[in-house]
């Protein structure tokens, strides 16, 4: 097996599998945060032949290279989804996982402001929100 090569930026260059072919398709046709075990179970009942630990390994790729977004749940599993490409947080609803990705341009100046009141440079941040949506309150 060779190793990946490097562009000018440092970052390897990832070939693209039949597993990770799969994965990024899965991730393009649901709505929603998953655990690596949810997905390898989906990509089993669509037949794929993907081991979990190809998942894991596949997944963390894909977040390193910021293909995907992750989600630390308190009190659960790491959980995945393919977003869209524009800067957003996410809106999560405690019961069902249901996920609304939304602008947050007051957040965004208010990070900036934080991080030159203190002299960072380069700042960034995540921001998940989460509570309970009207079919799960019901």
């Amino acid at each position: 097996m060779t190793e990946p090569t490097h562009d000018v930026d440092a970052h390897p260059v990832r070939r693209n599998t039949k597993q990770r072919d799969a994965v990024m398709s899965l991730l393009g046709s649901v709505d929603g945060f998953y655990s690596a075990q949810e997905l390898h179970v989906m990509l089993r009942d669509r037949g794929a032949n993907v081991g979990l630990t190809t998942v894991y390994r596949t997944l963390q790729l894909m977040a390193e290279s910021n293909e995907i977004d992750v989600m630390q749940v308190p009190g659960s599993d790491t959980r995945y989804r393919r977003c869209s490409d524009r800067h957003h947080h996410h809106l999560v609803c405690r019961g069902c996982g249901r996920t609304v990705e939304v602008l947050g341009p007051a957040v965004e100046r208010w990070a900036d402001r934080v991080g030159e009141e203190h002299g960072f440079t380069d700042v960034s941040h995540t921001l998940e929100i989460f509570g309970t949506c009207a079919g799960c309150k019901r």
